[in-house]
């Protein structure tokens, strides 16, 4: 689709249009969609983000759109009594899911989506996990779909910022691990994808992160110079092998 836009000779000039919609939940502001907006706009999405704390459900958008994606943050999901809008926000999921509309969770999103679909979400028997370690594929009989493949890359390290867990939902599909935690990623058939730990993080966007989560760090012992100094180390490799990956991933849905 395109429009027409007046350029400055006179000239009309054909501008292509977005075709495609994707609705962004968004938690913290500086948990965004990192490397995955550029490959989202290259296939001519329109992101429209909503600040889900101060949204009114429902959301028709979520239900319409070609794409939900929901995006991190310092909460969890059995917190509803204090934030009152998770509830809202997990029935908003959990009505995409039952559509068997594309849906894509990171780290809290995951747990969201994970309980929409009746897990249990639960604070880690071993702590936090924050920092740069690799994830490996989930044991079991089947093997990773193949756009998976570039975060499991040997050497590869992903980034890490969670304190709670959950079970593998029903019917859904385990493709990850980590040392610590069994459950990093799962995907329901080919329309649902949930990833606790973070490949859409950059070098530059994380040291937003080491400001908003101050605290969390101070208290758990964990020195943002030395976050900063392995992000040097490990981001530029997760960059280029996260842009594999979603493009494959993007590839496979639509």
């Amino acid at each position: 689709m395109y429009s027409e836009s007046r350029g400055c000779g006179g000239y009309t000039i054909a501008m292509p249009m977005p075709s495609r919609h994707a609705v962004v939940l968004s938690h913290v502001a500086f948990e965004d969609l990192g490397s995955l907006e550029a490959p989202l706009r290259e296939r001519g999405f329109a992101i429209e983000t909503v600040d889900v704390a101060t949204a009114r459900f429902p959301l028709p958008q979520a239900e319409r759109c070609d794409l939900l994606v929901v995006l991190g943050g310092p909460i969890g999901v059995y917190d509803q009594r204090e934030y009152p809008f998770l509830t809202s926000e997990i029935a908003c999921i959990a009505a995409r899911l039952a559509a068997r509309r594309p849906v894509l969770g990171i780290c809290l999103g995951a747990q969201l989506m994970a309980a929409a679909l009746g897990a249990r979400v639960y604070p880690g028997a071993h702590g936090a996990e924050i920092g740069w370690s690799p994830i490996e594929a989930a044991p079991g009989p089947a093997d990773s779909p193949e756009w998976f493949a570039p975060l499991l890359a040997p050497g590869l390290a992903v980034f890490h910022w969670h304190g709670d867990t959950f079970d593998l939902p029903p019917g859904a599909s385990h493709l990850a691990k980590t040392e610590l935690y069994m459950n990093q990623s799962f995907s329901i058939d080919n329309f649902a994808l949930g990833l606790q730990f973070h490949p859409e993080v950059t070098e530059t966007g994380l040291e937003r992160w080491y400001v908003g989560h101050a605290y969390e760090l101070h208290y758990a012992g964990i020195s943002p110079t030395r976050l900063r100094a392995d992000a040097q180390r490990y981001a530029p490799a997760l960059q280029e092998a996260a842009g594999r990956f979603w493009n494959l991933w993007l590839d496979s849905i639509f």
